[in-house]
């Protein structure tokens, strides 16, 4: 099967939780036999994704080839229709700018949220589309002969190649909460990046589209449009998650808009599914579960290669948000503290409130005793998992928790929120509410205390990781894009 994977993440352009899933689902899909093509908002190292074809912005920039009214008459995005030999797209078009056959079709708005949907907000709407006469819509930015219409206009002028190229390199610029690699208007991004999807999708042939999380939703629903090929959209997490009850509504709306017109809906675990039912309204029986797996073929840590120190290291990683509960890994941190001297915590990542943890820290006057490491990857992500001899993982709300998996995986001993997909599926970790700072605390001194429960946990955990496969979640996945109705 030939798949066209939509998402904001993949290494080594982002390597955080999203990006990790993407990984390791893409790699387990190429060794069961499936064509992977990933589409990306920016450039990367090709070199490290030799298992999936990439298409990013910057491929808009070289001379292509484009197909003529005549060869593409009948065909479609997705379809293996051949591109004879014809003009660059940088070279002028033909006849005037423009499509004069434009005046015939009718103008309308395609908009994301489903009409029964009642908002107090103006509901989310992608560019204006194109209807044809025959009811195919299109983006007004895609000429008829770019989408496969039959014997509609030339293609696309260079005014609008140029308009394109501007949108591919705002792409993710400024600074952003959401972490490296995004930019500071997401929506704008999303509606960018959306027509960056279907210009580079044109000439590429697939069988279903797999778009991950919100900001690749309105790429998915224009594509399949266009294209007419059935979409999953894969939830990795909500704005319920991100915001608690303080939502942003336009973001709401775009999550809605993509459940809603997805044909299948991927959910990482049984807590995002009932989510996806309770606050988005999907048909349950629409949504598949496939839980995140983990890649058993990595390195494992080097004997002896961690720091030598007196200090136990409890770690927090993660993004510095609301819904990851920084908050009451500090407030358990100081109950530990009263109890075991020699605990340093580590909490290793950023976001909105890191500022806050620090001073939270300093309030409580175990500053000294909390160090903040910021954003790390790579060789650093794998040095501080070989420093912890506790992994705690405290969230608010934690659709599935891929950094549990990889603690246990770097033969840390784990504790979870039971507000987390991760808690459904491992046996062999210590589970407790968010919100209960003394039992977190009473969990911690356990472990740091008590050698035979943390090597317990140490030796059924890293059990339970043989069935948490990329493999597994793959053949789910597969399983989704036949019921979706894929070749």
């Amino acid at each position: 099967m030939r798949i066209l994977m939509l998402g904001w993440e993949f290494p080594p352009f982002i390597a955080g939780g999203l990006g990790v899933a993407c990984y390791g689902l893409t790699r387990a899909l190429d060794k069961l036999g499936h064509e992977v093509t990933f589409v990306l908002p920016k450039q990367v190292d090709r070199s490290q994704a030799s298992h999936v074809k990439l298409l990013t912005p910057d491929q808009l920039f070289a001379p292509r080839r484009v197909r003529t009214p005549e060869a593409t008459a009948g065909a479609a995005i997705g379809s293996h229709a051949p591109e004879p030999s014809s003009p660059g797209i940088d070279d002028p078009p033909d006849g005037p700018d423009g499509d004069p056959a434009a005046a015939q079709f009718e103008r309308t708005r395609f908009i994301g949220v489903p009409a029964t949907f009642s908002s107090p907000y103006p509901a989310f709407s992608t560019p204006n589309f194109i209807r044809l006469s025959d009811g195919t819509v299109l983006p007004q930015w895609l000429s008829p002969a770019e989408a496969g219409g039959p014997g509609h206009g030339a293609s696309a002028g260079p005014a609008a190649v140029m308009d394109l190229r501007r949108e591919a390199m705002a792409l993710g610029m400024g600074q952003s909460m959401a972490g490296p690699g995004y930019g500071s208007d997401l929506i704008g991004d999303s509606e960018r990046y959306a027509r960056l999807v279907v210009a580079l999708a044109r000439s590429e042939a697939f069988d279903v589209i797999h778009a991950h999380d919100w900001l690749t939703y309105p790429a998915g629903l224009a594509l399949a449009r266009v294209s007419r090929k059935p979409l999953l959209v894969h939830v990795h997490s909500t704005e319920f998650d991100r915001s608690g009850n303080n939502v942003n509504q336009r973001i709401y709306d775009i999550e809605r808009a993509g459940m809603q017109g997805a044909d299948r809906v991927l959910a990482v675990s049984m807590f995002t599914k009932s989510i996806c039912v309770r606050r988005y309204a999907v048909n349950p029986a629409k949504v598949d579960v496939v839980y995140n797996g983990i890649e058993r073929e990595s390195q494992q840590p080097q004997e002896g290669s961690a720091i030598d120190s007196q200090d136990k290291i409890v770690l927090f990683l993660g993004r510095i948000t609301m819904q990851k509960g920084p908050e009451y890994f500090i407030a358990a941190a100081k109950r530990v503290l009263e109890k075991i001297a020699n605990v340093k915590f580590v909490v290793a990542g950023s976001g909105d409130m890191a500022l806050r943890m620090v001073e939270l820290a300093a309030s409580m006057g175990i500053g000294h005793k909390v160090l903040f490491t910021g954003f790390l990857r790579g060789k650093d992500v794998e040095r501080v998992f070989q420093m912890a001899d506790c992994y705690v993982m405290p969230s608010v709300s934690e659709p599935f928790g891929l950094a549990a998996l990889e603690a246990i995986h770097h033969d840390v001993p784990v504790i979870v929120s039971k507000t987390s997909g991760v808690s459904e599926v491992l046996q062999h970790v210590l589970k407790v509410d968010f919100w209960d700072i003394d039992e977190m605390a009473n969990k911690i001194v356990a472990v740091l205390r008590h050698p035979p429960l943390s090597q317990t946990l140490r030796e059924h955990g890293t059990f339970e990781l043989h069935r948490l496969t990329w493999e597994t979640a793959a053949e789910r996945c597969v399983r989704a894009y036949q019921r979706s109705g894929a070749a």
